[in-house]
């Protein structure tokens, strides 16, 4: 059982690194099984932002020294859902946690996206004015 689990843990490492390879390789298989590209795209979404929230959490570890910002990012994924659940209740009067769940993560790759890019020029930027 602890093979399976560093196995799929280095798997974890390895596509958090480059987490638009994980978009890829997830859009290719999806249109191959389905033939439809929008909604490759959003599965393809969805999956990237749990990438994406290791990759900004160990970029911004490794430049700051903290993992300040990784926590952020849980916190807010969670404080919006909780605003998005109360919407829902106050609007419909029930919870669609699939909704929720898919508006999260939509809204959670566009701004982690722009996050990945920003603390990637800037790190590239601090690593070539340090020597």
């Amino acid at each position: 059982m602890n093979v399976i689990w560093n196995l799929l843990h280095q798997l974890y490492t390895l596509l958090a690194l480059v987490p638009f390879v994980a978009f890829f390789i997830t859009w290719f298989i999806v249109y191959r099984m389905t033939g439809d590209k929008r909604r490759a795209t959003h599965l393809s979404m969805d999956i990237t932002t749990l990438f994406l929230i290791g990759s900004v959490g160990f970029i911004s570890r490794n430049l700051f020294g903290s993992a300040f910002l990784l926590w952020m990012i849980i916190l807010l994924f969670l404080v919006a859902a909780g605003l998005l659940g109360s919407m829902q209740t106050r609007m419909k009067g029930r919870v669609n946690l699939m909704k929720i769940t898919r508006t999260l993560s939509r809204l959670g790759f566009l701004i982690l996206t722009a996050c990945y890019v920003l603390l990637l020029v800037v790190g590239i930027g601090t690593y070539m004015f340090q020597s």
